[in-house]
């Protein structure tokens, strides 16, 4: 089977000629302390005003170089679904299994492409899916110091430095987002997702969670302590998300949003 040409674009440029440590290490001037003192016992030169002024022009640049690299990369993708969840989900688990029929369903019914974290477990598994499918099966990768590995599913992959860069990215433009059960990393993606929807920064599209063994008490969670007894919700939050295992509806729901713009001024950082 033949899929498009794999383009792994990466967005950490090599900034070697340069003193600036943020340039010079992607996870932070704390780390980057941390290893000069145990490679180097004898370091302990104070920055200087300027050292930090340079240290903060560096890192914003960086982040402006990486902003604009993914909106350029996600805009040649203006159908899409994102796919979130664990990255400990094996094979063997049923909700890898689901996640990788599920869209292979959307490849072949809708067309749409995947996007995913590209890493291991649930991002696999869909990745997976749509590559047997023979659709696009895209991987927004984030560089760390380990654990994080891309998945062999991909058709175009792109890496990150920074955390809140890619999740900008995975909600950038998507027609829905599914998620799968999950740890810290998924429920952060989530809820941001949903606080985002509540307060009309971005707009309204489909939210599954998918796996109801998984979020069903969730769900009870959210509405029996957040909404009944503590009132810190709305009774219409519980309209943001769709806990389904049902992917005819998943499908039918993803048909009938209308297709993004792609344009980044109309959708994540709107004013109202």
């Amino acid at each position: 089977m033949k899929v498009g040409r794999k383009l792994n674009k990466s967005l950490v440029s090599d900034f070697s000629e340069s003193g600036d440590f943020a340039l010079k290490n992607p996870f932070g001037y704390n780390t980057y302390m941390q290893q000069s003192s145990s490679e180097h016992t004898s370091f302990h030169q104070p920055l200087t005003k300027e050292d930090i002024h340079a240290d903060i022009n560096a890192r914003v640049s960086r982040i402006d170089h990486e902003f604009r690299e993914a909106f350029e990369f996600i805009q040649d993708y203006p159908k899409s679904v994102t796919f979130f969840g664990s990255s400990r989900s094996t094979e063997d688990n049923d909700h890898y299994q689901k996640a990788r029929s599920l869209a292979g369903k959307i490849v072949k019914e809708l067309g749409y492409a995947v996007l995913t974290g590209g890493s291991a477990g649930i991002m696999e598994a869909a990745n997976r899916g749509a590559f047997e499918a023979g659709g696009q099966s895209v991987g927004l990768n984030i560089k760390l110091p380990k654990e994080q590995f891309p998945n062999k599913y991909t058709t175009a992959s792109v890496d990150f430095s920074f955390f809140f860069v890619r999740k900008v990215a995975l909600s950038f433009a998507a027609e829905a987002y599914l998620f799968f059960p999950g740890g810290f990393g998924t429920l952060d993606e989530l809820f941001e997702i949903l606080t985002l929807v509540q307060t009309h920064k971005i707009r309204r599209v489909p939210v599954f969670l998918i796996g109801k063994d998984f979020w069903d008490p969730f769900h009870e969670i959210i509405k029996e302590n957040l909404l009944a007894l503590h009132r810190t919700i709305n009774p219409s939050d519980l309209d943001l998300y769709t806990v389904t295992d049902n992917d005819d509806e998943i499908i039918s729901r993803i048909r009938s949003v209308p297709i993004h713009d792609g344009k980044p001024k109309h959708h994540l950082f709107r004013k109202d």
